[in-house]
């Protein structure tokens, strides 16, 4: 889609708490040492292959995207390392495990990686700001774009698969698809 035919959709971001979070994944926050595993605990799921944990060093990323992107086969966990203020565009999982009736009036694609998945309604993304010494974790399928932030360079600490980025990547282009981009609001 040609750029002057794009709109730009602002989105508010929100604090990411337990609560406003909970339809995407988890927020984790600091809890006593020698506490038994529990609820408030990252449910994870790396089954499907070799975990990976690692920094991802970031640049440049501003409070806009048009691609949000989902991993079908695994949570994803992503925090700043100092705790300094991020943002994630983020829509909830729709992969399709089954077609039944309802499934007849939506659009269902298929990604690369093999599985089947209805797109996002622009309608459907919302923006969450996660500050200070917590992290995220994305359920499985969760549509996520970012991290994203207002300084230069952030670095990110990220527990995904060893082969997530290469065989379980799949994206949606808002601008070519539906043509916007979103903007985040502070």
């Amino acid at each position: 889609m040609e750029e002057e035919k794009v709109k730009v959709v602002k989105v508010k971001a929100i604090e990411a708490t337990a609560e406003s979070f909970k339809e995407y994944g988890q927020v984790i926050e600091a809890s006593a040492d020698g506490l038994p595993f529990g609820p408030y605990d990252a449910q994870l799921h790396l089954s499907r292959g070799i975990p990976r944990f690692y920094i991802m060093s970031l640049r440049d990323r501003e409070l806009k995207f048009s691609t949000i992107t989902h991993h079908a086969n695994v949570t994803q966990c992503l925090g700043s390392i100092g705790g300094h203020a991020w943002y994630l565009g983020v829509a909830k999982p729709s992969i399709v495990t089954r077609v039944n009736v309802d499934d007849l009036s939506k659009k269902i694609d298929k990604s690369p990686c093999g599985h089947l998945y209805v797109p996002p309604n622009v309608e459907d993304v919302q923006v969450f700001r996660i500050t200070g010494p917590k992290f995220i974790k994305l359920n499985v399928g969760t549509w996520h774009a970012g991290p994203l932030f207002l300084s230069e360079a952030m670095d990110f600490y990220n527990l995904e698969l060893s082969d997530t980025n290469v065989v379980d990547h799949t994206t949606h282009n808002f601008s070519k698809d539906n043509g916007v981009v979103f903007v985040i609001e502070e």
